[in-house]
């Protein structure tokens, strides 16, 4: 009798101790991870061109200031020349402090500056305070828009759309916009599945989303059962769907449950070479 007793003992501290690694400890070990992409006519004043993206941060307590002063400082580590942030700065329903999101972003240091779109807890109960918040820090947000980076006479565009899953995303507007010089096209898409939309369209080189967080809890075909809608054909890393790359970023925080297990939170670093 002792042994099954022994053993359900076993069990139940190794779950324990599993769950308080998700909770407290795995939330917090950001992976920095570095990717180069050749990117079909990019011109050569644009090859070693670095950029940081972030997602789904999701301040809400879980993810607090210490936490958020540990991204800023990587990313000034990594020295970007442009930050892209794909959306879900804040979670539905969650107060946060205005004033210490903008000094977070206003830390996020890079020359191009810093280029955003909203996600779908964005514009759940806060969309106005946090615009003014992006706006006061100095984020240009893509609200299906188009943003020209140059070098000289170089260029390299940054396209943005809105969320998709508020059905506000405007591929169209974006097409209309995007100047006939040939350079290519990023795009910054909070929902990940977008690239289905987007890759038959042959304008973009690059979509960068977010939204899925890698399913935080990755544990082989249970991953699945809790990612979100828009967010479960692109999970989590680099995936080329027609001529166009998907950078999946597994974000910053948490939501629904404040867990991460075998999914650490990111900060991808993508240089691009001609």
């Amino acid at each position: 009798m002792k042994f099954p007793l022994i053993a359900a003992l076993a069990m139940a501290g190794a779950g324990a101790a599993g769950l308080a690694y998700a909770r407290y400890i795995e939330p917090g070990r950001f992976e920095i991870t570095r990717l180069e992409l050749a990117l079909p006519g990019l011109p050569p004043a644009f090859d070693g061109y670095r950029i940081v993206h972030l997602s789904d941060l999701h301040y809400d307590g879980v993810m607090n200031e210490r936490r958020m002063a540990e991204v800023a400082a990587h990313v000034r580590a990594a020295r970007p020349d442009l930050v892209a942030f794909t959306g879900d700065f804040v979670t539905a329903h969650v107060s946060f402090d205005a004033d210490e999101l903008v000094r977070f972003l206003r830390a996020l240091d890079a020359p191009d500056g810093v280029l955003a779109v909203l996600g779908n807890h964005d514009h759940v109960g806060h969309t106005r305070t946090l615009r003014a918040a992006l706006a006061e820090a100095g984020v240009i947000e893509l609200a299906n828009c188009v943003q020209t980076v140059r070098r000289g006479a170089a260029t390299l565009h940054l396209a943005g759309v809105d969320s998709l899953y508020w059905r506000k995303a405007r591929l169209d507007r974006v097409t209309e916009a995007l100047p006939d010089d040939g350079a290519p096209v990023i795009l910054l898409a909070h929902e990940p599945d977008l690239a289905d939309l987007a890759a038959p369209l042959g304008c973009f080189a690059l979509q960068l989303s977010g939204h899925a967080h890698g399913g935080q809890i990755s544990l082989g075909g249970l991953t699945a059962l809790g990612l979100p809608a828009h967010g479960r054909r692109y999970v989590s890393g680099l995936y080329l769907t027609g001529r166009m790359f998907v950078y999946a970023n597994r974000g910053l925080g948490t939501t629904s449950a404040p867990l991460r297990f075998n999914c650490r939170p990111e900060i991808a670093v993508i240089t691009l070479r001609a």
